[in-house]
């Protein structure tokens, strides 16, 4: 019986045709090899007798991308910085949607110089919002990744790659916007946007931890594409933005008082001095607009009896330390209040800091019946 003999790497083309014969003579039948096709199977080990199997195809050559493998308890990690960053970036939403300030950072500077700068808009749309919703899909995204299961019927290939895409989008702009923020908004502060910058970046390293070495040819030319496109569209955006004077710049702010409008009613003199008689500070700065209208809510005579400090006394200027007495308690910013060993940052209405101060209701009745 007629045996294959293997050979590696092989195919060969062969076939048989009869020639007719020349004359009407008898002559030996003559074949010549034609050109059919016929496909032999090669491999490089002997089949066993009887068997033949099928080639095989390489599935790793025919993928056209690569699976980012990121196990569960990273998605875990995504979920909860997502979540921090929707929670930054509501709160800058607010902020910029009902045109409030934002609680003075130290340094002079505060987020409504970067708020109502031009640079927070993005062809007219609001920057926190823009930031709320990427966050959110990549918390709504990798949550449905570490329970392995995708709406509308996609793959789980496909979602990771699209979280990939997000955190390099969102890495990508918040690097454009530190230039910004140290270029045309030099002197500025803000707190929230250097926290969406790191949470940013931390996401964009955990999809990176696990890219392997075969994949990073793939995923850095995603890389460079999505960032072209991110900075590129955010110049054509700010193309006509104008630069920002901060507060807090390069000018010389000499100490002043602030004249407070508002008189005060009995209710705000008796908490000013329950306040006062309790050890109960208050920690501000001449130039913070919040500190103002916290004054302004006790009134002239109650916030002459308020136990105030003032972190600037010699005024402000860039590399001005902050007084000793509000960095010896850790002040971060303005108005803050230390009542009974608890801190209250922010302007704070009065029916709370009565609440906080064990302010009685029997002093409250007795200084509403003196109005």
């Amino acid at each position: 019986m007629a045996r294959f003999i293997p050979v590696s790497s092989c195919q060969l083309r062969f076939g048989f045709r009869e020639l007719s014969p020349s004359s009407s003579t008898l002559s030996p039948r003559r074949f010549e090899v034609s050109h059919r096709r016929f496909p032999i199977k090669c491999s490089s080990s002997e089949p066993e007798d009887g068997v033949e199997t099928a080639p095989s195809l390489s599935s790793s050559s025919s993928s056209s991308t690569s699976e980012v493998s990121i196990n569960s308890s990273t998605y875990k990690w995504f979920t909860v910085l997502g979540g921090i960053g929707m929670l930054d970036t509501a709160y800058l939403t607010y902020l910029k949607l009902t045109g409030s300030d934002a609680f003075c950072p130290v340094g002079g500077g505060t987020c409504g110089d970067v708020l109502n700068s031009d640079y927070a808009l993005v062809f007219g749309v609001p920057l926190p919002v823009i930031g709320f919703a990427t966050y959110g899909l990549v918390t709504a995204l990798s949550a449905q990744l570490g329970e392995g299961d995708l709406p509308f019927g996609v793959s789980k290939t496909n979602g990771r790659f699209a979280l990939f895409a997000a955190t390099t989008t969102m890495a990508s702009a918040s690097a454009y916007f530190l230039y910004i923020l140290s270029t045309k908004l030099s002197g500025s502060s803000c707190l929230y946007c250097l926290v969406s910058a790191f949470l940013s970046f931390s996401l964009f390293i955990l999809t990176l931890k696990d890219v392997k070495l075969q994949e990073i040819q793939q995923v850095v030319g995603l890389q460079i594409c999505l960032a072209l496109i991110v900075v590129a569209s955010l110049t054509a955006s700010y193309s006509t933005a104008q630069p920002v004077l901060s507060r807090s710049g390069d000018i010389e702010l000499p100490y002043y008082s602030t004249e407070i409008t508002t008189s005060s009613s009995p209710y705000a003199i008796a908490l000013a001095k329950h306040l006062n008689s309790i050890g109960a500070k208050m920690y501000g700065a001449f130039w913070c607009s919040h500190c103002l209208e916290q004054k302004e809510m006790f009134g002239r005579e109650a916030a002459k009896l308020l136990n105030y400090v003032e972190c600037f006394p010699e005024g402000y200027k860039k590399g001005t330390k902050i007084f000793k007495a509000c960095s010896d308690v850790g002040i971060e910013g303005f108005p803050t209040w230390m009542i009974n060993g608890q801190v209250l940052s922010g302007e704070v209405e009065l029916a709370e800091l009565a609440e906080m101060s064990g302010f009685s209701l029997d002093q409250a009745t007795e200084a509403k019946q003196l109005q």
